[in-house]
């Protein structure tokens, strides 16, 4: 059985998108408003980038670790 492909979204505050990327697959850079569309726009371009470049094992899953910091202000 073939590993996951881990993504790792990180929220940007300023674009008000998460971006996504990974080291497991060259070429996987995206971006969507919310988590539930980076889902669904994964695994398309997931496939894609496979075929581009040969890959013929499929992943078991795609496993997104979402990470977003707030700064800490003080209460007045």
């Amino acid at each position: 059985m073939s590993r996951p492909i881990v993504v790792i979204a990180d929220w940007d505050p300023e674009g008000g998108v998460w971006v996504a990327t990974t080291r497991d697959l060259k070429g996987l850079v995206t971006e969507a408003e919310t988590i539930e569309l980076l889902r669904a726009k994964l695994p398309g371009m997931i496939f894609d980038l496979m075929e581009e470049a040969g890959v013929t094992e499929m992943p078991a899953s795609v496993e997104i670790i979402a990470r977003s910091s707030d700064k800490l202000v003080a209460a007045e």
